[in-house]
């Protein structure tokens, strides 16, 4: 090195202290080492030793730092002095924001608990907030899921007891074909990255089956750039493929899914399509040692896909026996799916032929022995390498929760479930939809709720209705529109309560959830119902509304009452077992959150703030028996609360009678300041020879005992063939006490088959296709989380505006340029948005990034940010309700069964137009006044020396 050439340190020190916790840029949960300097964040890096990420941090993950500090916080507790939406707010104390809270909850709960909608967005302490809602004693809790993936998380448990993402994954070690459907981006992203460069690394095949072609889908080796709607009429028709030609895994079927089990066929009986029981209430199958029917679980038997059984002149079959009608049906051959899906047949058929040929030419074994359920010993785990993913993509559907259905359908009949190179689940999952509560809904004055909110129906005794009919819940969750809805129906609650349909509330009270903007179907319509007045009295007809949230979204200015969060790095939160946990297929884990840095602004955290009002209301759970409050805040909640015998919120370091125990034990003081020295998580490895076959294999049921998952073995077969389903159709058909009204009794036998199949989505049959012959779609960037990262000033950068990506053939037949607009029209709104070309796309597909349009006055950003301006939303051309009926009936803009909101049904027409004035994207809400100032100019960043 010449002499002269200056020296360098080329290590600077990064911090002066690191300190480890949990990530919320997005709901990965990765692990984070936060850098501190001169006691403020000063750099963001990902946790080597981490069970999520391994090390591995994106975009989001790193720009925390902005999140922690933007200009968009919140400082103190508000309380509205202008009209609702103005954005005009005072400053008040905490004691005067608790009070006013508590003087206007106390009343309801005495009299009507019901009139209080308490409903959450993106927080991960639902097995809290829950337990709290359930303390007021009101019916109407949910949180997000309805939103989300709600129909692939019943499809999955409903059909093996858990889907993808918190519940399962590929098995990156062993896959040879990795299949994903529909997955957004921002989900999981980390981990699939990861998984994604393993298996290509090895050469494993990734195929994509989705409208567009970004993200994962860019680096798939094959994309199937499908029409929206129709993914579950391409799983079908890879199911007819592979049944015709014979390629199932048999010995599977019969020994692991209800398919071997005996189906009524008496036309004549009640319970017509219910499986034959015995007087224990087991399902019944046809043991291949005997020929004779068998519990499905006694001991030694051998399960007959073939036989039947004929009794009192009617035979009756095995589900596998009407799998092959369904299946087998030239109406989901290859050539008569084609047209719809927008796949040529013989690709179609090639991919069935490449997952047979991945399945059982390419199968592996791993030498390890296992006991199933039945006593019977395996020499191996037999595996069929091909795995799957997907989320919201087939999710976010009225067609989607068969959809989903026919895809876990698709993976159990080629035995790629819980066996080596498939899908894995990962504890405390898998869990059969009987194993989870029943939602209950029995309200008294002054008392809890009789139960859990959320919840599995098994048939229409399980129902939440009125003696009359009616719904008892204000999303009418859990009623004949909606019989499944297991996470609630939050895009329902502020159109119900606004329409007094079925009652009106008092006091609707949110956590999180930006329903003015971002996360409501259709956001001018949504404002104006939060700001109508009813004419006789001048009152607000929706009268109170309690939000909370840590910064200044378009949300906050239809409040009536601000309770201020803190960001991530300020507070104490709990990933728990109990709610939505971080395990991997191979560990058991948990994880906390804690403050990191202290709040310079009077805020304080949510959770806490629950258990202070709790209090003060008197919630049971949240006092003691001399009334005085149980939990000084969340911190304490999480250390000492037990949800039953021996469980409580983490399952780490608890207290056992020889010392410290882990899954089952008492509180431990110390708890927490164990997770932290720990790096903010806890794991333990599921046990080798546990490790696969977890529903069937008796060593993981053990395991799950010792770990508190269950309180004794509960293991169970997967269930292609879904009774509650058949339950809701034999009421719709007239047997029972609990019957659906007559204008249900058709959609209910139409949509609620036992079976996967497949239906248009709903409202193409109430809209005119050939004028709206466009399919519009919102997707999610990887780079941002809802509203949260699109303030964020590294974020911006990545994603400032939003265009509308326009497909090769409409983009030449309107003749588009760079730089137009277009005039985008659906049944129910128009926008005017800018337009960029995008040839890897869906021919008859547009699409745009969601959440990145910005309401001016919001986020503390400026009135002519590109977010304000060139950002929209699609939301605008999205409505609550479906057309009108011929009968003069509006149903939810949901799947019929679940109640998924439907967001990826909309169709549209397109038109090229002028840029409109100033280049502002239409329609353009007047700005807002916030209670923050706005955001500096020009931003620089340095912490420390």
């Amino acid at each position: 090195m010449p002499k002269d050439q200056p020296v360098l340190d080329t290590s600077p020190k990064v911090s002066d202290e690191v300190r480890k916790t949990t990530c919320y840029m997005c709901a990965c949960r990765c692990g984070i080492n936060v850098h501190m300097k001169d006691g403020k964040v000063a750099y963001i890096e990902g946790n080597k030793d981490h069970p999520v990420n391994q090390g591995v941090l994106c975009a989001k993950g790193s720009a925390g730092i902005m999140q922690v500090n933007a200009p968009s916080r919140l400082k103190a507790p508000l309380k509205r002095v202008g009209p609702r939406g103005s954005g005009e707010f005072e400053e008040i104390s905490w004691e005067e924001a608790l009070t006013i809270a508590t003087d206007w909850l106390k009343p309801v709960r005495e009299k009507h608990p019901e009139k209080l909608a308490f409903f959450t967005g993106r927080d991960q302490s639902q097995s809290f907030t829950s337990l709290w809602a359930q303390g007021f004693g009101t019916p109407n809790y949910a949180a997000h899921g309805g939103f989300c993936s709600v129909n692939m998380a019943a499809a999955g448990i409903y059909t093996m007891g858990g889907a993808f993402w918190e519940f399962g994954q590929p098995d990156w070690d062993h896959t040879k074909m990795f299949v994903l459907f529909g997955v957004a981006e921002d989900h999981d992203s980390n981990p699939i990255k990861m998984g994604i460069g393993k298996i290509k690394a090895r050469g494993a095949r990734v195929v994509g089956v989705n409208p567009i072609r970004s993200g994962y889908n860019a680096v798939a080796d094959d994309w199937f750039g499908i029409t929206p709607g129709t993914d579950g009429l391409l799983i079908m028709a890879l199911i007819h493929e592979l049944f015709k030609a014979g390629k199932l895994d048999l010995d599977y079927l019969a020994r692991f899914t209800n398919a071997s089990c005996i189906v009524n066929e008496d036309p004549n009986s009640p319970d017509n399509g219910l499986l034959l029981r015995d007087g224990d209430g087991q399902p019944l199958v046809i043991d291949r040692n005997t020929g004779e029917l068998a519990p499905w679980n006694g001991q030694g038997v051998e399960p007959d896909l073939r036989a039947t059984h004929r009794h009192a002149g009617v035979t009756h079959r095995p589900v596998f026996h009407l799998m092959a009608d369904r299946f087998l049906d030239v109406k989901y051959a290859p050539e008569n799916v084609a047209a719809q899906t927008g796949i040529e047949a013989s690709r179609i058929k090639r991919l069935a032929a490449d997952m047979a040929r991945v399945a059982f030419d390419e199968a592996i074994e791993l030498d390890r022995p296992w006991t199933d359920f039945r006593g019977k010993k395996h020499d191996k785990m037999v595996g069929r390498p091909v795995s799957m993913h997907s989320m919201r993509g087939i999710s976010a559907h009225s067609n989607g929760f068969q959809t989903c259905r026919a895809l876990h359908t698709l993976q159990i009949i080629l035995g790629a479930v819980e066996t080596p190179g498939g899908m894995r689940f990962k504890p405390p999952y898998p869990k059969p939809a009987t194993a989870h509560p029943k939602p209950h809904g029995k309200v008294t004055p002054g008392e809890a709720l009789n139960g859990p909110h959320l919840g599995f129906t098994h048939g229409p005794d399980d129902l939440l209705l009125h003696d009359d009919g009616s719904a008892i819940r204000i999303d009418k969750a859990f009623t004949w529109e909606n019989p499944l809805s297991s996470h609630g129906m939050m895009h329902m609650v502020i159109a119900n309560a606004h329409a007094g349909d079925p009652y009106r509330i008092d006091t609707l009270f949110m956590y999180m959830a930006n329903m003015s903007w971002n996360s409501s179907m259709n956001t001018t319509a949504v404002m104006d119902m939060l700001t109508d007045k009813d004419e006789e009295t001048g009152e607000y007809v929706i009268p109170r509304i309690i939000y909370s949230d840590a910064y200044s979204s378009e949300m906050v200015a239809f409040a009536d009452l601000i309770l201020p969060d803190t960001t991530y790095l300020e507070r104490h939160d709990c990933i728990s077992l109990l709610d939505r946990p971080i395990c991997e297929a191979d560990a058991v884990a948990d994880a906390i959150r804690w403050p990191v840095v202290e709040p310079d602004r009077d805020v304080r955290g949510f959770q806490s703030v629950l258990c202070d009002l709790g209090a003060r209301l008197g919630l049971p759970g949240f006092v003691n028996e001399d009334g005085t409050q149980k939990y000084e805040d969340y911190a304490d909640y999480i250390t000492n609360h037990m949800r039953r015998p021996g469980v409580g919120p983490l399952a780490g370091w608890r207290m056992g009678d020889d010392g410290l125990t882990e899954g089952r034990g008492q509180p431990n003081d110390a708890q927490l300041d164990a997770y932290i020295k720990n790096g903010g998580f806890w794991m333990s490895h599921v046990p080798e020879e546990a490790a696969y076959y977890k529903p069937f294999n008796m060593a993981y049921q053990d395991w799950a005992v010792k770990m508190s998952f269950y309180d004794s073995p509960q293991p169970y077969i997967f269930t292609p063939y879904v009774e509650p389903l058949r339950r809701m159709q034999l009421a719709a058909e007239g047997h029972g006490a609990v019957q659906p009204p007559d204008h249900l009794r058709a959609r209910i036998t139409d949509t609620m088959d036992p079976l996967p199949m497949w239906y248009a989505p709903l409202s193409d049959e109430l809209t005119d296709t050939s004028e709206y012959d466009v399919h519009a779609l919102t997707q999610r960037p990887m780079a941002m989380y809802h509203s949260w990262g699109t303030q964020n000033a590294w974020l911006r950068q990545i994603h400032g505006v939003n265009p509308l990506y326009v497909p090769t053939k409409i983009w030449e037949k309107h003749g588009f340029a760079d730089g137009d607009w277009a005039k985008v029209t659906s049944p129910s709104g128009v926008i005017t948005v800018p337009v960029a070309h995008m040839a890897a796309l869906n021919e008859n597909t547009v699409w745009t990034w969601n959440a990145i349009g910005k309401r001016k006055g919001a986020w503390a950003l400026d009135n002519d940010a590109p977010e304000t301006t060139k950002g929209f939303l699609l939301n605008h051309l999205i409505h609550e309700l479906l057309p009108e009926q011929a009968d003069g009936m509006r149903w939810s803009n949901s799947d019929p069964i679940t109640g998924q909101a439907a967001w990826f049904d909309l169709r549209v027409k397109i038109e090229k137009t002028a840029a409109p004035k100033g280049q502002q994207s239409q329609p353009a809400a007047a700005a807002q006044k916030a209670p923050v100032p706005k955001g500096p100019k020009d931003l620089t960043w340095k912490v420390g020396k």
